[in-house]
């Protein structure tokens, strides 16, 4: 540590620090318009001059290092006069438009020229004009002019999402990175703003509520902007040790679906072939009535419910209590699995979601990891860019933006025997029996030493991995490897609630029929909770063969989904319309309330799977609010934070090795069809990652 005096004050520094970083620590505000502490230091704006005793003229705050008795001055005329300079020559070709900038009323340079500006300028000169540019359906380029070329953006797409798709000058056609939108956050002017919230209103009208994504698995933390009952914006919240201060894009503007023509506003019951609205006590009376004379004629045994790891650990836990209630086991969120083992422990990361920026090697199996979890991925990146040791297993040689240093493509079903084949080159390297008989390849080898090397390693699971027909096998070798190599291992996860309806239990159990099952035609009623069968399970044109044959078919659902085969639907709040929980991929529970009122007649789930079992006359349902709900889950660890239990999470197993292959193809959501909301969300739909895909579909 270093001791140095700032405006009269000691503040104590480690070694390589900035002045700025001891500013920060100090709590003194040096303005400043390229520095992010996220970001590498560019000292091109020289807002953040200082006055620095023993130096000739003012230092940049943000690239000056501290040095032992160093007496730095922030306030002094020296330091205000060249803010003020370099104030003035910013705002030289500055476009005088503050009251149609989206920016305005949250831009940096604005806040700050009421400090440092002048009240009218020396210069009388036409301004520059740059025109505008069109960078893809996300992001707004209109008004570059405004651009002050403090380089926020192209360090982060260097440095953050690992792409350089905007330089000095711009570079690309487009932006299509996943982690495109956190460019509008950084960006200190209104040159870079959100092309979907564009005009819609000015920032003080909006009220701010904290929210969590119900996407992937990392539980991203969330500030909801409001206007009038409607989600207007979404942009992060800061939590170090879970999403920074990043968000993905789908996380970002997936909200356009909830205000989306899409949305079912009012249960119906389907007569005749005809959709009909009716109140509620219609509707979940038709619901009650028909499951009762189901079981009444085809047992308890002829009920099921395929529940959406999106929902909320409170929806899930009531599923569970209902089909329970209701005397049957028949229940599963795992539509996109080809395999379903036995339940031996809760699935997670392994590790918590911060050590994935030191680990100092890692094996990523079965995962397209940058689309599947990009703020995982943006994780490791940083990993990376620290001497970390990546290596993959998996189909495609899809762009991580980051190097790996070793990867082996091949068709799924050879996934085990590789695997196998890196078991073995570990067991060379440790001088160990081999857990099979399969030959170490070179490239194996290569992947074998990088995790046989290093402190900080992990072997992470994706979601290829976690549907794959041979899931166990590939967990068994997993978790030799990681027994030799002292490497932790997990699953990446899929959902916001993957690891939550584990907790539940939302599987079978006692040899019930799994989500295969169900969608296979074993049902003659069904529940579907924010499930749409046709793209969240597996073989999609089977699985609405399988709806059209049962007797019953309800979807409980935000939008108008599944009604070519479904009796009811029932409108229930997506996650901005009720109160909640997600566990994410560490197991960490983090709960949410609603930021807008449901729309016309949606109620939450939770409260329609409470209605519906006491009608049902199914005890244990007396419950006033979701916190009730929570409070009644075994498993979980509350307090401050809310924990699932350590003895809960576990990633070992007791299967056995299975050499011989009979795995197609996994299925995996791309990365904008994750969901019902994000596969409504038209500017998300527009981007080229979503534009891939649907080709692709075409071609096939």
């Amino acid at each position: 540590m270093i001791e140095i005096e700032l405006d009269g004050k000691k503040v104590d520094i480690a070694e390589g620090s900035t002045v700025m970083h001891a500013a920060e620590k100090a709590g003194t505000f040096i303005p400043h318009f390229c520095y992010h502490k996220k970001l590498s230091i560019a000292a091109s704006c020289r807002m953040c001059l200082v006055d620095i005793e023993k130096m000739p003229k003012p230092m940049p705050a943000c690239a000056t290092p501290v040095t032992q008795g160093m007496v730095v001055h922030t306030k002094t005329d020296k330091a205000i006069k060249a803010q003020q300079s370099v104030m003035e020559f910013l705002l030289i070709n500055h476009p005088l438009d503050c009251p149609i900038c989206d920016q305005g009323g949250e831009c940096q340079l604005q806040d700050i020229a009421v400090g440092y500006g002048g009240s009218a300028s020396r210069y009388h000169e036409e301004k520059r004009v740059v025109s505008p540019k069109d960078v893809g359906p996300l992001i707004s380029m209109q008004e570059m002019t405004r651009c002050i070329h403090c380089t926020r953006c192209v360090r982060f797409g260097q440095e953050i999402a690992g792409v350089m798709e905007l330089g000095m000058p711009f570079v690309g056609n487009s932006v299509d990175s996943e982690l495109s939108g956190n460019m509008i956050d950084i960006c200190p002017v209104g040159a870079l703003t959100s092309k979907p919230f564009r005009y819609s209103a000015r920032t003080w009208e909006l009220s701010r509520r904290k929210s969590v994504s119900p996407h992937d698995s990392t539980g991203a933390n969330l500030i909801v902007q409001v206007k009038n009952n409607r989600v207007m914006r979404v942009v992060p919240l800061e939590n170090e040790s879970v999403n920074e201060c990043w968000i993905a894009d789908r996380d970002r503007f997936s909200y356009e679906a909830l205000n989306s023509t899409e949305r079912l506003t009012e249960p119906m019951i389907k007569q005749g072939g005809q959709w009909k609205s009716v109140n509620w006590q219609t509707a979940l009376e038709y619901v009650a009535n028909g499951l009762k004379q189901i079981r009444a004629e085809f047992g308890s045994a002829s009920l099921g419910a395929l529940v959406s790891p999106h929902s909320t650990l409170e929806e899930l836990h009531l599923s569970v209590e209902l089909m329970r209630g209701l005397g049957s086991s028949n229940i599963d969120y795992r539509l996109r699995n080809a395999e379903f083992p036995a339940h031996e422990g809760i699935r997670y990361l392994g590790m918590p979601i911060a050590s994935l920026s030191n680990l100092q090697s890692v094996l990523v199996v079965g995962s397209n990891l940058r689309k599947d979890h990009p703020l995982f991925a943006q994780r490791i990146r940083q990993a990376v860019r620290k001497g970390c040791v990546l290596t993959a297993i998996g189909s495609g040689q899809e762009d991580w933006a980051m190097p790996v240093f070793s990867r082996i493509q091949a068709s799924a079903d050879q996934w085990v025997q590789i695997l196998a084949s890196v078991a073995s080159a570990v067991a060379a390297e440790k001088g160990c029996t081999s857990p099979t008989s399969v030959e170490a390849t070179e490239n194996a080898i290569v992947i074998a030493r990088a995790l046989v090397s290093g402190e900080h390693k992990a072997i992470l699971l994706g979601n290829g991995a976690a549907h794959h027909a041979q899931a166990s096998s590939l967990l068994a070798l997993t978790q030799w490897i990681a027994d030799q190599t002292g490497a932790s291992f997990g699953y990446l996860t899929e959902a916001a609630n993957t690891v939550g309806a584990q907790l539940v239990g939302a599987i079978p159990a006692n040899g019930a029929s799994h989500a295969g099952d169900m969608l296979a035609g074993a049902l003659k009623a069904v529940l579907l909770l924010n499930t749409e069968p046709e793209f969240d399970g597996v073989w999609s044109s089977k699985a609405l063969d399988a709806m059209s044959s049962a007797k019953m078919v309800v979807s409980l659902n935000p939008f108008k989904a599944n009604m070519q085969f479904c009796d009811v639907v029932l409108p229930v709040s997506p996650f901005t319309e009720t109160s909640g929980t997600f566990v994410n991929a560490e197991g960490l529970a983090q709960s949410f309330h609603a930021v807008v009122q449901p729309l016309g007649e949606t109620r939450p789930a939770w409260k329609v799977l409470r209605v519906l079992a006491n009608m049902l006359e199914v005890s244990g349902f007396d419950y006033n609010s979701s916190q009730d709900v929570l409070k009644s889950i075994p498993g979980l660890q509350l307090g401050e934070t809310v924990h699932v239990l350590a003895e809960k999470l576990s990633n070992r197993t007791s299967a056995n090795i299975d050499l011989n292959a009979h795995a197609g193809a996994p299925v995996v959501a791309s990365l904008y069809q994750l969901d019902g909301i994000v596969r409504r969300a038209p500017s998300l739909q527009l981007t080229a990652d979503a534009r891939s895909v649907k080709s692709q579909e075409v071609a096939a």
